[in-house]
C-alpha cells in the first residue's frame, strides 16, 4: 500500500524544513507586489515561513526577503506582513 508523501518547505528564516501546511506562505506576484498568502495558492514565486512569531520578526530584521526575492523589499512591506501576522497591534 503506497503511503502519501508530505511536502515539505524550508523556512527562509530559521532553515528548519517542516509539513507545507503548517506553513507560511509569502508571494511576490508578476507586478512585484510581496504580500501574505493565506489561501497557499496565489500565482507567483512563493517563499514559506515557520507560523512562529520569532521567525516573522526575523524577515525585517535580517533583510530576509531582499535576498530571496532578489530585490529591494521596502521595510514597509515587511511591516504589513508582521500587522497581517501579528493583527494590528499599535
Amino acid at each position: 500500500m503506497k503511503t502519501k508523501k508530505i511536502p515539505l518547505r524550508m523556512c527562509i528564516a530559521c532553515k528548519e524544513m517542516k509539513e507545507k501546511k503548517e506553513m507560511l506562505r509569502i508571494v511576490k506576484n508578476n507586478e512585484g507586489r510581496i504580500f501574505l498568502d493565506f489561501s497557499g495558492k496565489a500565482p507567483g514565486r512563493g517563499a514559506y515561513i515557520c507560523n512562529n512569531p520569532d521567525c516573522v520578526k526575523k524577515l525585517r530584521k535580517q533583510h530576509i526577503l531582499n535576498k530571496v526575492f532578489s530585490c529591494q523589499v521596502d521595510d514597509d512591506i515587511c511591516r504589513q506582513i508582521e500587522e497581517e501576522y501579528f493583527g494590528k497591534q499599535d
